[in-house]
């Protein structure tokens, strides 16, 4: 009498789906602290004495937290915290200004256009996004040597914002790939221009990919410490808030009470622009990487 075969019956493992998420949670958890502490420290430590810094680092004791250091910083003689502000912000407004006016219409051709050789023009703007600022300083200098732009205001405002405009062109072409061409070929037919066409139907929509820039512009140029102390110098008497920081805290550069209250007060009002207006970041690079 033969066996009676059975069926064989697929085995199925499952596989537990909520690791991948636990694990993307736990990394973003570790990377928040990772950024967070240090920023804890900085604004906890400008509110103490040398004493409790170095002995409670990570304490919140009402009992130990004063502001007469941060009125110092403030009334440094050795930086002008509130001229730092002016320059910096003048440096600011202006690169950004520059940027959306010379990276916007070459976004526009760039993503109006299907040749070829556009795609690789917009290939070789997102290439320079990869190359560190650092590396172009040396020729730089000589260029700007040889036009007379050596630690001017113009030069070093050329120079930054040289440096925005490939990731502002790479955001911008992307975001108008977005915006439908029928609005372009409607105004065309209208008699309006490309020049037209650009500041006054594409440009208004693209608002959350320029309030993006400007900001992410606006940190970068604050932030800036090399590049203002070098192309502008000590010699030309403007002292951007990095440079200013610098100068100020060098030679206190033990004595936590100046660090910190001066270091806070540099970030300070990058800190509320990002709280502010974190949101339009956001949106500006989730749309503006959504298609191109």
């Amino acid at each position: 009498m033969s066996a009676i075969r059975m069926p064989r019956v697929a085995t199925v493992q499952f596989k537990p789906l909520r690791t991948k998420g636990a694990g993307r949670i736990a990394f973003l958890i570790v990377t928040s602290v990772l950024m967070l502490v240090p920023m804890y420290l900085l604004v906890v430590s400008a509110f103490k004495s040398q004493q409790d810094i170095l002995a409670h680092p990570f304490s919140l004791s009402p009992d130990q937290l004063t502001t007469q250091y941060l009125q110092k910083a403030w009334t440094n003689p050795d930086f002008n915290i509130l001229k730092g502000y002016a320059v910096t912000a003048l440096f600011v407004v202006s690169v950004n200004v520059l940027s959306v006016a010379l990276a916007g219409p070459v976004s526009y051709v760039i993503a109006r256009r299907s040749e070829r050789r556009y795609r690789m023009l917009l290939l070789l703007f997102v290439a320079g996004t990869f190359i560190p600022s650092q590396v172009l300083v040396i020729p730089v200098v000589y260029t700007l040597k040889f036009l007379g732009l050596m630690g001017t205001i113009p030069g070093f405002v050329l120079f930054e914002t040289t440096l925005t405009l490939p990731f502002s062109i790479f955001l911008y072409a992307g975001y108008i790939m977005t915006i439908p061409a029928s609005l372009d070929e409607a105004a065309a037919v209208d008699g309006a221009g490309q020049h037209r066409i650009f500041w006054s139907i594409v440009f208004p929509l693209m608002k959350p990919a320029v309030v993006t820039m400007v900001i992410l512009n606006t940190f970068s140029v604050w932030n800036d410490f090399v590049n203002p102390q070098i192309i502008l110098g000590p010699g030309s008497g403007l002292y951007t808030v990095t440079t200013g920081v610098y100068a100020a805290v060098s030679q206190y550069s033990t004595d936590y009470t100046v660090v910190f209250p001066t270091l806070l007060l540099a970030v300070a009002p990058l800190l509320v622009v990002f709280v502010l207006l974190q949101r339009h970041v956001i949106s500006g690079l989730t749309a503006g990487a959504t298609k191109g």
